[in-house]
């Protein structure tokens, strides 16, 4: 059986913030505005993991209302949504994303968020893709003054084995 689910997030750049992606901090003179450590990469992966099972979204299970969340560590939110029992046998058989920023340049940094999504993950590196691309100067992130991405997520379980019920001829 398999489940497929799409994730989306977008947040504006801010001076004063640390830039995390894929839960790496990348050099940068500013960061992503949000109630937690705003990692866009990780957001998308939080919901389309939870879009595969109709689980809800990252709002739903950890509302920038909460305090609790203030500042959190998106790579321990994913690592939350994964423990939940709901997802138990559920495997990541892989993730593709991709970053929309227009700077900076994030093609050095890609191979450090695909290890760091891996690990998050329990997954091989091999089955996360993370790609980035410019805007070309259109709109907010064009501008530089946001950062998106784009998750797609395919979910894998083993279904229960059928058991072949051993008729005789006589029936």
């Amino acid at each position: 059986m398999i489940r497929i689910g799409h994730g989306f997030d977008i947040h504006r750049l801010a001076p004063e913030r640390v830039l995390v992606l894929g839960g790496v901090i990348i050099p940068w003179d500013t960061g992503l505005l949000g109630h937690s450590d705003a990692d866009v990469l990780l957001h998308a992966a939080i919901d389309g993991i939870l879009g595969a099972l109709a689980l809800g979204d990252i709002g739903q299970w950890f509302p920038d209302t909460d305090e609790r969340f203030r500042g959190a560590d998106s790579a321990a939110l994913l690592r939350a949504v994964m423990r939940d029992p709901r997802l138990q046998g559920w495997d990541v058989a892989n993730l593709d994303a991709t970053i929309l920023a227009e700077r900076p340049k994030l093609a050095p940094h890609i191979p450090t968020m695909r290890e760091s999504i891996a690990r998050i993950l329990s997954i091989p590196a091999d089955r996360v893709s993370v790609k980035a691309t410019t805007m070309e100067g259109i709109g907010e992130i064009g501008q530089s003054e946001a950062i998106a991405a784009h998750a797609v997520v395919l979910l894998n379980r083993e279904p229960p084995l059928v058991r072949q019920s051993s008729l005789s001829e006589d029936g």
